[in-house]
């Protein structure tokens, strides 16, 4: 439980708040009293808080509410994520209900029972927490991204989600290595993208950079292409030709699809890797380059290896470095900065923004294509756009895809990392959607839990079961 975050309790009547501050005192947490609403806001203004347990009156002739109404509303403007909860007697309880479906955290009524209110005070302070912590890692990751952009060349490179920051900081911390980097993750990750930024922080960034998709070379013509031909080498071999290891001497190659060459063409290269010498087609004069070697598949070499299909030698040279880049669906953060970048780049000069239901479609949407298939859409989008907002027709997306689907990640999710709405969605799946079972792990009655999900647009038809309606 975390008891480092203050509550503050804000009622007029003395002997209400002792009595409420020895109830949390007495299970270890630190509280502060203010009797006014004026007070209250100057306190949270100063101080950060886990909650504020507020009454709704606090003048002995008002029992309408209106004064723990304006109270909530002035601390909703100083803090939006503070959660509040409501004291309210039997006179403002439609007051109270109210501004829970506005964005208050609960409301209890007086009497206050312990049992209810302790362990829904434990969960909102929890998430409160997790909240702040993640806010200040936030903070720390876009300090972090300013300084490799200050240090490095990231020539514009658009992310915010930790997974592609850990990505980017090993690419450009490995630039000035001679060592080779493989760069894997799935098709249309951006795995050139990344290749050309470590070239770019690179030794030898003033010298040739050459790229070459090795899977696409047949095999009968791939060491003409990697180590060049003498003429009359092959038929058709009418001059002498540099392959492109030659071409790159002093500077970078790029092997893309490294994880499709043939067997042939993966003895071939691992020759020249163990040696850095080769002899062009036709020719017996060995020749020798220095070249900085970086290469990218989405293939999974170790699988391909225990299958027999990639030599384990040649892997073991490629990948000194791997650079891992993540899916789109794992880095959801990133979607819609990436698409607005994507419609500034096609937009032609027009100021085109993405209306909030297309963002939430993007947002939902799986991205098979990942990264490639982001920039398609919105190419599609600065086409076919009529005014100056993209629709998600104008996406090609369907309908569908505005409502929530299953999470983007790949891996599983911590339930402090989520949102409210997420989260509520989880712990109701753990329970198979017994509402009851589910407010009682959240420490809400059901019709709290009831509230919230209303508060978030989930459907309560289809998780109330037989158990709920008791």
């Amino acid at each position: 439980m975390n008891t480092d975050l203050p509550i503050l309790i804000v009622d007029d009547e003395a002997a209400v708040a002792r009595a409420m501050e020895r109830l949390l005192v007495g299970r270890g947490y630190t509280t502060r009293i203010e009797q006014s609403p004026a007070a209250a806001v100057l306190a949270v203004r100063d101080e950060t808080f886990g909650a504020v347990i507020s009454d709704m009156n606090f003048s002995p002739e008002r029992t309408d509410g209106d004064e723990g109404t304006a109270l909530f509303k002035s601390i909703r403007e100083l803090d939006p994520e503070l959660p509040v909860i409501l004291m309210t007697a039997w006179a403002s309880l439609e007051r109270a209900v109210s501004l829970v479906r506005e964005g208050a955290a609960d409301y209890l009524e007086k009497p206050w029972d312990p049992d209810k209110l302790l362990p829904t005070l434990k969960n909102l302070i929890d998430l409160r927490a997790t909240r702040l912590e993640n806010r200040l890692l936030k903070g720390e990751r876009e300090r972090e991204r300013d300084e490799l952009q200050a240090r490095f060349d990231l020539s514009g490179l658009v992310y915010r989600s930790p997974a592609m920051h850990r990505a980017v900081s090993l690419a450009v911390q490995v630039a000035r290595s001679e060592a080779p980097v493989l760069i894997t993750g799935e098709n249309g990750v951006g795995k050139e993208v990344i290749a050309d930024l470590i070239q770019r922080n690179s030794a030898v960034r003033s010298g040739p950079y050459v790229r070459v998709n090795a899977g696409a070379l047949p095999s009968e013509l791939l060491e003409a292409e990697l180590f060049g031909a003498e003429a009359g080498a092959y038929t058709g071999a009418q001059k002498s030709r540099e392959g492109r290891f030659e071409a790159a001497d002093g500077g970078t190659l790029f092997l893309d699809e490294v994880g499709n060459l043939s067997a042939h063409g993966q003895a071939a290269l691992l020759r020249v890797l163990q040696t850095g010498e080769f002899e062009r087609l036709g020719s017996t004069k060995t020749r020798k380059v220095t070249v900085r070697l970086l290469s990218a598949t989405n293939t999974d070499l170790l699988a391909a290896i225990q299958k027999g299909l990639f030599r384990e030698d040649l892997y073991h040279r490629l990948n000194v470095i791997e650079v891992r880049l993540p899916s789109l669906r794992r880095r959801p953060e990133d979607i819609v900065p990436l698409a607005e970048h994507f419609l500034h780049h096609y937009a032609g000069g027009r100021a085109l923004t993405i209306e909030p239901r297309g963002q939430q479609a993007l947002q939902n949407h799986q991205w098979p294509g990942n990264v490639r298939e982001l920039s398609n859409r919105t190419q599609r989008a600065a086409i076919v756009c009529k005014g100056d907002v993209v629709t998600v027709a104008d996406l090609g997306l369907e309908e569908a895809t505005i409502a929530p689907q299953a999470a983007h990640h790949d891996e599983p999710v911590g339930e402090g990392e989520l949102d409210e709405g997420k989260r509520l969605e989880r712990v109701l799946a753990r329970h198979n959607g017994v509402v009851a079972h589910a407010a009682a792990e959240l420490g809400l009655s059901r019709q709290a839990l009831y509230r919230r999900l209303r508060r978030h647009g989930l459907e309560l038809e289809r998780r109330v079961k037989p158990e709920d309606a008791a």
